[in-house]
């Protein structure tokens, strides 16, 4: 598959290149994408949540009335979880959420989005960035140049540039990632995936 290189003005220049169809044409896996973005929200989760059970909350113990009698239900004491003011029945308790996936399978799932995107025509290929200084001015031009200021773009460089992750920051619709960390969840969630020209042969390295 060819693509045209834009540069940093927006326009296309008069190079192309070519995106291997083992990663960028392959027949997407649903499955494993679901799997695979699955497990990225769930490693995600801090999983610290916890609500007080009947044993922790602090009042005294005493049965409130006798247990026959009084013409209504019998009840123990103020820290049923059945009472305004007492525990939590089967409340949530701190837990791990994290679980692991085989290696083919997260590659498979990568190399899946990659495809989705490469079929509904949302991969552009930009020349690689040099920014002399951290300002998202200047990110803003760009992404005005390239058409890209109202759409949710992901942007994945050939390896770390400060300055253009720096500039793009404040950006609520713009995510920066470099090529080796790049995830199937950031590829879909975005409307527009924009390939630094060296991230091209390291993601290919990397999922081939």
């Amino acid at each position: 598959m060819e693509v045209k290189v834009f540069d940093a003005k927006g326009k296309a220049t008069s190079k192309k290149v070519t995106l291997s169809d083992t990663v960028f044409g392959i027949e997407p896996n649903d499955h494993a994408i679901y799997l695979d973005v699955k497990q990225h929200l769930a490693n995600r989760r801090q999983g610290t949540h916890k609500a007080k059970e009947r044993a922790e909350i602090a009042g005294s113990s005493r049965k409130i009335k006798k247990q026959k009698g009084t013409g209504g239900a019998r009840v123990g004491n103020i820290k049923s979880g059945t009472r305004v003011g007492g525990g939590r029945i089967f409340g949530p308790r701190p837990r791990n959420y994290h679980f692991k996936l085989n290696i083919k399978l997260k590659r498979l799932a990568r190399k899946s989005a990659f495809s989705y995107k490469a079929q509904g025509d949302a991969i552009m290929v930009l020349e690689d960035l040099n920014f002399d200084a951290a300002k998202t001015k200047d990110f803003k031009s760009l992404l005005s140049a390239l058409k890209l200021e109202n759409e949710k773009v992901l942007m994945i460089l050939g390896d770390q540039n400060d300055n253009v992750y720096l500039s793009s920051r404040n950006l609520g619709r713009v995510k920066v990632v470099t090529a080796d960390s790049v995830n199937t969840f950031d590829v879909l969630n975005a409307r527009k995936v924009v390939l630094a020209e060296s991230s091209i042969e390291v993601i290919e390295k990397i999922l081939n």
